[in-house]
């Protein structure tokens, strides 16, 4: 019989193997705080998009966030933002991939890409409010 917990029966990673794997995951995700932050204190130098689909956008959404599902992500949609813009992703929450397969469509684009990995469940557990106001953008539409 083992005497240690699932917990610890598999070793963890070496620090250093760890410090590179969550030092990375920065440039792969960014939370719902610093998303709020640059909304409320700028710079908003991101592109924040709602991939959860038209219906879910109207009935409420992160405020300054444009409607685009992750379905519908292809280039010409795309054509009107500078080939730098970077897009932030996010769905309904953790238990949803819509994000990632947003994320995916996005980076086969070649255009920079984040997770908010939280989503419209990390934004509400933050305590930051939804919006129902549109928000419109010719290039998306």
């Amino acid at each position: 019989m083992s005497t240690k917990s699932l917990v610890a029966a598999i070793p963890a990673a070496a620090s250093s193997d760890a410090l590179a794997r969550f030092e990375a995951s920065f440039s792969y995700e960014t939370d719902c705080w610093d998303v709020h932050d640059a909304l409320t204190n700028g710079p908003q130098d991101f592109v924040l998009l709602d991939v959860r689909g038209t219906e879910k956008y109207a009935a409420g959404h992160v405020p300054g966030a444009l409607d685009l599902a992750h379905r519908k992500i292809i280039g010409s949609r795309l054509a009107e933002f500078p080939a730098d813009t970077l897009f932030v992703v996010y769905c309904a929450g953790p238990h949803c991939n819509g994000a990632a397969r947003a994320a995916v469509r996005l980076a086969q684009l070649g255009r920079p890409v984040k997770l908010m990995p939280g989503g419209i469940t990390g934004w509400l557990d933050e305590g930051f409010a939804l919006t129902t106001t549109a928000q419109p953008h010719p290039a998306i539409a």
